[in-house]
């Protein structure tokens, strides 16, 4: 790690470089899937999520590209190989696995919680544990895009479940107080 005399200790910098390093190598995960899902969708919501994805993908991989350069910012270096990513991920891959329209959003929905939760976890250490306020605030602002993914994500299988074939199952919820 080289010199930087920014208020920040080696040993906090070295701690808020290895959070990014774990929200990189989840973002990497979270871009793929989001990418093959993209590719692989199917069925009369189709469009809807093949559009949807492809901006949720953008969004991730310009945060990918932040948070390589923030690290960067900090006098470290970004994990840049695949094994690199799966080893510090805590984003699972399913690999040889194709599921129907539904899981995918499922899927998805799952994986941008679980950045969620990391980077709740990440902010507070970078307050609490290294002084870091300025990459607490950073992550603050991916950790709401996330949030804004998860929620469009939930919204568009809430209510109902849709079938392999893309039909809605007649079990339709309605929330309290409607």
């Amino acid at each position: 790690m080289q010199f930087v005399n920014i208020g920040l200790s080696q040993e906090q910098r070295q701690g808020v470089i290895d959070l990014l390093n774990a929200d990189l190598s989840d973002s990497y995960l979270l871009v793929v899937k989001t990418k093959k899902y993209h590719w692989d969708v199917v069925g009369p919501q189709f469009r809807t999520l093949h559009e949807l994805w492809q901006q949720h993908y953008e969004a991730i991989s310009m945060n990918i590209d932040a948070i390589a350069e923030r690290t960067r910012q900090l006098g470290g270096y970004p994990i840049g190989t695949a094994k690199g990513f799966l080893e510090n991920a805590t984003l699972r891959e399913h690999p040889g696995d194709l599921p129907n329209a539904e899981e995918m959003v499922e899927r998805l929905v799952s994986d941008h919680e679980q950045v969620i939760r990391n980077l709740r976890d990440h902010i507070d250490q970078c307050s609490d544990n290294y002084h870091d306020e300025g990459t607490a605030d950073f992550l603050t602002a991916i950790m709401e895009q996330h949030e804004e993914m998860a929620w469009m994500l939930r919204s568009f299988i809430e209510g109902s479940s849709l079938t392999p074939t893309g039909e809605r199952e007649s079990s339709l919820k309605t929330p309290a107080a409607v």
